[in-house]
């Protein structure tokens, strides 16, 4: 037999009531403070005062900030766990409410049912505005666009507006989305059956991007935009031309461009490695039917043998990008003077290229922070808590880089932030005429959390409403 160990003093013999005022999201009392002094929560009410008919009930400022607070959370992302929120005294002073201001689920349903057509450019301006304040606090040397639809799966819910079969074979909703790194920069709210080429959108939407970011940055500012080959369009593709923008899309293979691959002389091969696949690179001119100029084609085989695997002519993975950078255009010029004249090689463009693959990793941490699944039947209701869903995820990722990386890493995904940084034992104690949130020892030591929150009140330099 092993030897008795003496746990009667940290054994527990019986449970009790408190009434103390505990959370278990103690996080969040930190990332309110960070919507207030980045006056996130004016800038998302602005524009929504009409909806408010009396003075009485919960103002539009509070209701924003606990559906703000409610995806920061993201415990619960159905309407009904307002219900029980309200009745949380901890969860009401961590997100700095007074328990009678806790919004019920029938207060939420009106709200969004109150919104209409237009929800869409009303928020889209405001998508538009946080990328401004973004592109003025963050700086960048250059700007990488991703252009792509996101499938949003609502099977169980077809009976919702705009609610309509998908490319991947289910029924939902199928938003059109620019990106610029984690950041949801523009994007159109749809029903599942629009293409993501869908008119006009693209180009109208890229032309208004490109102004804004060289309205902040200056002309000379290098623009890369990437798309799959669902973008394959000379329409897309001659507006950012005259733009000088660059631009990356997966190409489709046609028997004439492997024709003209296989004719390529030997010292016309590049070998490309991103680590795990190893690729020969060639790079000419291709010409489409439709098309009334040529245009710069990066062509990509499989290398033959690959750690002791042979594959034969006919089963080497090939692919196909198409490009306007090292054509001798302006944008090469651009790029050059920026100290990116690398990126007109074959193998850094293919870099690029493969880079959607990252970037889509943006639509990853978007359905992990928020949900695909609309909550309402109406379809402008759904619209406007898909914008207010993306604004709380451009909040996140600014709490991050604002938080400083000695906090918290940049790539940490939602869910592994909330276990860590919102998920945390805290008590509310009212002394004083103050109101004190008090954290373990371990909190304060492993999360910085003096520096934390010192830095979540602490006013931006560019502030968001200016």
């Amino acid at each position: 037999m092993g030897e008795k160990t003496d746990d009667c003093k940290c054994r527990i013999d019986k449970v009790e009531t408190t009434s103390d005022t505990l959370t278990g999201r103690g996080g969040l009392a930190p990332f309110v403070n960070f919507l207030k002094s980045r006056e996130i929560i004016d800038f998302c009410v602005g524009g929504l005062s009409k909806l408010r008919k009396s003075s009485k009930g919960i103002s539009l400022n509070e209701l924003m900030k606990q559906m703000l607070c409610f995806f920061m959370d993201g415990t619960n992302l159905s309407i009904s766990h307002f219900d029980r929120l309200r009745e949380d005294e901890g969860y009401a002073a961590a997100i700095q409410t007074s328990q009678s201001d806790m919004a019920s689920s029938h207060q939420i349903k009106r709200f969004f049912a109150k919104l209409g057509f237009f929800v869409l450019p009303l928020f889209r301006k405001k998508l538009l505005k946080f990328f401004r304040w973004r592109l003025k606090a963050e700086k960048p040397k250059y700007i990488l666009l991703n252009v792509d639809p996101m499938v949003m799966d609502n099977e169980g819910a077809e009976k919702r507006q705009g609610v309509e079969p998908t490319y991947k074979g289910v029924k939902g909703f199928q938003p059109f989305q620019v990106s610029w790194g984690p950041y949801i920069v523009d994007a159109i709210f749809r029903g599942g059956s629009k293409s993501g080429n869908h008119g006009n959108t693209v180009v109208i939407t890229l032309k208004k991007l490109i102004k804004t970011i060289r309205d902040c940055l200056g002309e000379e500012i290098p623009i890369v935009v990437l798309f799959d080959a669902g973008f394959m369009d000379q329409k897309i593709f001659k507006p950012l031309e005259r733009l000088n923008v660059g631009y990356v899309t997966t190409g489709k293979l046609y028997k004439n461009i492997i024709e003209q691959a296989d004719s390529q002389t030997e010292d016309n091969w590049y070998l490309y490695n991103n680590g795990k696949v190893k690729w020969q690179v060639t790079s000419f001119k291709d010409q489409r039917g439709s098309w009334d100029e040529e245009r710069r084609l990066l062509f990509l085989r499989r290398e033959q043998e690959e750690n002791g695997q042979t594959f034969l002519p006919s089963m080497r993975p090939e692919s196909v990008f198409y490009t306007n950078i090292g054509m001798g255009d302006e944008v090469d010029e651009i790029l050059e003077n920026s100290g990116l004249g690398g990126w007109k090689e074959p193998c850094r463009l293919v870099q690029l290229g493969h880079s959607r693959g990252s970037d889509e990793l943006t639509w990853r941490a978007e359905k992990e922070f928020g949900t695909e699944k609309m909550p309402f039947d109406n379809f402008y209701s759904n619209a406007a808590y898909y914008y207010i869903m993306i604004i709380g995820l451009n909040a996140y990722e600014a709490y991050k880089r604002e938080l400083g990386s000695e906090i918290v890493s940049e790539g940490i995904y939602p869910d592994t932030f909330r276990r860590r940084f919102i998920d945390i034992a805290a008590k509310v104690v009212r002394t004083g005429g103050e109101v004190i949130l008090k954290v373990t020892d371990w909190v304060w030591k492993h999360l910085r959390f003096e520096k934390l929150w010192e830095r979540a009140c602490s006013p931006h330099a560019v502030p968001l409403l200016h």
